[in-house]
């Protein structure tokens, strides 16, 4: 048994572009772009939809949306999701970089929530 839950929509940004791209989706959904600390390739959105973390994030790549999916066991969610047709991409930072059917990236990130938020709103999976 394993526990996941939608924790994280990452808006992913190519480096040169994070400062306006951060700066317009502050003004677009009202609030303030803050760095995080020792994780400089996030620029976070606070507030936006609460319990769902919101940033952008600096990659070497094309612009697109990405979700992470957060749990208490990334070896059972990972194969839970390659069970119902995702396929590996790759492995970042104790991550699981997904492709959903259809083409969407996803991640499957470590417990990294505040436990009480996680417990109330993760999914429980045999």
């Amino acid at each position: 048994m394993h526990r996941s839950r939608l924790s994280t929509l990452l808006i992913d940004v190519p480096t040169a572009h994070v400062a306006d791209a951060a700066a317009f989706w502050a003004a677009a959904l009202g609030t303030e772009a803050r760095a995080v600390p020792g994780e400089e390739q996030f620029t976070s959105l606070p507030d936006v939809v609460a319990g769902l973390v919101t940033a952008v994030q600096a990659v070497d790549d094309e612009p697109r949306y990405h979700v992470d999916l957060e749990t208490d066991d990334v070896e059972a969610e990972t194969a839970r999701l390659l069970a119902l047709g995702a396929v590996p991409v790759s492995h970042w930072m104790g991550c699981e970089v997904l492709r959903a059917p259809g083409g969407h990236l996803l991640c499957v990130i470590p417990l990294h929530s505040d436990p009480a938020e996680f417990e109330r709103t993760a999914r429980v999976w045999d």
